[in-house]
């Protein structure tokens, strides 16, 4: 399958993160490549979001999130988690797509230490060449995907309650 080209992630949050939903997230590794057909996302919507890291401003851990779309912000949690996130929109608008489940693993911390995906990942471009790229793939159709709050962002106030999180229905 073909990869998402950057004019796929330099949209809207809201436009890109149900269409990553059944794509196939990609990861090159000495003895191959793994795929994973990815089946849950949250979207971080720019400087208003309370939930997006973005809002904050600029730092240098959030500096790539304000440049174009099509770009991997990966970040560490709680002492011992990657958490994968695609870059979208607009430079100088800071938004992305957090990748919260995939193939077997249901839960962005699990399926970032099981494909091995670190911090060196973070500001490379979501191409072959840089080992770490998503696939085109089907389309899933609207009836097939459940939106719902997002997952630990009480913080945000409001914008915790949004319906910003997508996931393919198990029906």
């Amino acid at each position: 399958m073909p990869v998402l080209p950057p004019s796929f992630y330099q949209r809207p949050v809201l436009q890109v993160a149900p269409q990553l939903l059944g794509k196939k997230l990609c990861v090159k590794h000495e003895d191959g490549i793994s795929r994973a057909t990815i089946f849950e996302v949250e979207a971080y919507d720019g400087p208003l979001d309370l939930a997006c890291h973005g809002a904050r401003g600029r730092t240098p851990r959030t500096e790539v999130m304000f440049g174009p779309g099509g770009y991997w912000y990966v970040y560490f949690i709680y002492g011992m988690y990657w958490m994968l996130n695609i870059v979208t929109g607009a430079k100088d608008y800071p938004s992305a797509v957090l990748i919260r489940g995939a193939g077997e693993w249901d839960g962005p911390g699990k399926l970032t230490r099981a494909l091995g995906i670190t911090r060196n990942h973070n500001g490379q471009p979501a191409k072959r060449a840089s080992g770490l790229w998503i696939e085109d793939a089907a389309v899933i159709p609207q009836k097939s995907i459940r939106r719902t709050a997002r997952i630990g962002v009480a913080y945000a106030g409001e914008w915790a309650a949004k319906p910003y999180r997508f996931m393919l229905s198990k029906t």
